[in-house]
């Protein structure tokens, strides 16, 4: 009869414990904690030849900062950019399932801000209407875009290439695009 009681008093502690908690689902952690760093599980003499450090929340959770995006898709568009001008492109523009911080620090860390508009589908609104949405959970990426490019005039659609898996880089980069203008 004391082991039930101190299992329920137990409970009761954990359960009231939650109920303080500022985590919950949607929650994003860079912004609830900000200046938090972590330090990498290592041994002593690792951590002694790192000088003990330590990464911060937001290099952990980096979101937009993937692979193929970051090294072949945008990069495609940036290196292009004159010969999109010389088409008479106003504008090449990035969308992706994030939000607008997280794409500014994106734009920034490819130096890309001056060539490409980056806008935010924080809610992935804009890419569900499309039907452009996949669900990349498996890969710990969560509801995401697939990757595409089209080329838009007033608002109308010439041209749509949409990548058939997510790692894919064959019909949506800028030299692809380019060609069908």
């Amino acid at each position: 009869m004391a082991m039930l009681k101190r299992t329920r008093m137990v409970k009761s502690m954990v359960q009231s414990l939650r109920s303080y908690a500022s985590i919950s689902v949607g929650t994003d952690l860079t912004v609830a904690a900000p200046n938090v760093s972590l330090q990498k599980a290592r041994s002593w003499d690792e951590g002694v030849s790192s000088k003990f450090s330590t990464t911060p929340l937001k290099d952990i959770f980096k979101g937009a900062y993937t692979g193929v995006c970051s090294m072949q898709h945008v990069p495609s568009y940036k290196n292009n950019i004159d010969k999109f001008k010389a088409k008479g492109i106003d504008s090449v523009i990035c969308v992706a399932v994030n939000d607008p911080f997280v794409m500014n620090g994106w734009a920034e860390k490819l130096q890309a801000k001056e060539a490409i508009e980056f806008y935010g589908d924080f809610d992935g609104s804009f890419h569900k209407s499309l039907d452009l949405t996949v669900d990349l959970s498996a890969a710990l990426l969560g509801p995401r875009s697939h990757r595409w490019s089209a080329y838009i005039v007033d608002g109308n659609v010439k041209v749509l290439n949409v990548e058939e898996a997510p790692s894919d880089f064959k019909v949506s980069g800028g030299d692809v695009i380019l060609g069908q203008i």
